[in-house]
């Protein structure tokens, strides 16, 4: 009888420790562990970030970040971190959680636009994906990758074509820069190629006279139009004089660093650099900004028209008058100048 009392306290000890067990187990598995009020939180895993900054930075969006450092250490997640983008849904369990963490890395949309520079791209890929914007401008710079893929140092941002792009979060610079040259091989593609042909310019051509338009406007209805006026002046051999290489020409210098051209004046055009379209005949030797898909795509498809001149209209901002002859021209300007003038814009 004895023994059998034993017996049943041993098996009644070893219920409850399994029962505590199997409590500890499910509390730590299967137990909501979510801490916020959204549906999503959103984590981000950075390359080579241990374990222990990655609770810190899970702390806030847990109830109970002890429990799941139990069980990450028990699946042997705290010794292989994936860096990248990570949604945690309200509601789920620290099993939940790691299985996410390990396997469900996002993709983010990296868009930019209007970018005049390397600096500048650097600075926008820099704030949508993991890689910083040193690396980023070390990679734009780097002429041995451009140079065996066909660019130059004058052309070499000609890869990077405006547009929305989905990568995943944790993308290097490399990396990014390899994509970018993969879609933009894409967008040349056999129809874009065949246009090439007839109007008698090669892609980097295209694209340096693509950054000159995206840069004299942002209204889509007339790029074709100006693309054709830029046409008839190579095509008869005239000076291009395109206002935005005269500012491009200009930002090159140490006088002009932290100066804003709004005006341009004659001691602009006087500025001796092959950019200066004002003083040296056909296209610059490089791109003035990177220039948008709707600006190349107006190159290629440009207005056949008369028109040799155009200026800014001061009754439609944005817009722009073409003319035919100088003197039309000439009567168009004064007109912009003199607005400008009632704005108080002397530089």
């Amino acid at each position: 009888m004895y023994i059998k009392k034993i017996l049943l306290l041993i098996s009644l000890i070893g219920l409850i420790i399994l029962s505590i067990f199997s409590y500890f187990v499910y509390v730590t598995m299967f137990v909501s562990n979510t801490n916020f009020n959204n549906d999503i939180a959103y984590v981000y895993i950075y390359t080579d970030q241990t374990f222990e900054q990655l609770k810190q930075d899970l702390n806030p969006v847990l109830k109970n970040i002890n429990s799941f450092e139990r069980l990450a250490i028990r699946k042997g997640y705290d010794v292989k971190l994936k860096p990248g983008k990570f949604a945690i849904k309200k509601g789920m369990n620290n099993n939940q959680i790691i299985n996410t963490l390990r396997s469900n890395k996002l993709t983010v949309d990296v868009i930019f636009n209007n970018i005049d520079n390397e600096y500048e791209l650097a600075g926008k890929i820099s704030s949508q994906i993991e890689a910083d914007s040193l690396s980023l401008l070390n990679s734009f710079k780097d002429l041995d990758f451009f140079k065996s893929n066909g660019f130059n140092k004058y052309n070499s941002l000609s890869i990077f074509l405006p547009n929305s792009y989905n990568f995943y979060w944790d993308t290097d610079a490399n990396s990014f820069r390899s994509r970018m040259l993969k879609e933009y091989n894409l967008f040349w593609n056999d129809l874009r190629k065949q246009k090439l042909k007839q109007i008698g310019l090669n892609q980097s051509q295209v694209m340096i006279l693509a950054s000159i338009v995206t840069q004299e406007s942002k209204m889509k209805s007339e790029l074709t139009t100006i693309a054709g006026v830029y046409m008839n002046r190579l095509n008869n051999n005239w000076l291009l004089q395109a206002d935005p290489t005269v500012k491009y020409a200009a930002y090159q210098l140490p006088e002009y660093k932290n100066e804003i051209i709004r005006r341009i004046l004659y001691k602009h055009l006087k500025i001796d650099s092959k950019f200066n379209t004002y003083k040296y005949k056909g296209l610059p030797p490089g791109l003035i900004a990177l220039p948008d898909i709707s600006s190349i795509d107006a190159v290629l498809n440009f207005e056949k028209h008369k028109y040799f001149y155009f200026s800014a209209d001061p009754n439609n901002i944005g817009y722009h008058n073409f003319s035919r002859t100088l003197y039309e021209h000439n009567n168009n300007a004064k007109k912009f100048h003199k607005y400008l003038d009632s704005k108080g814009i002397k530089k």
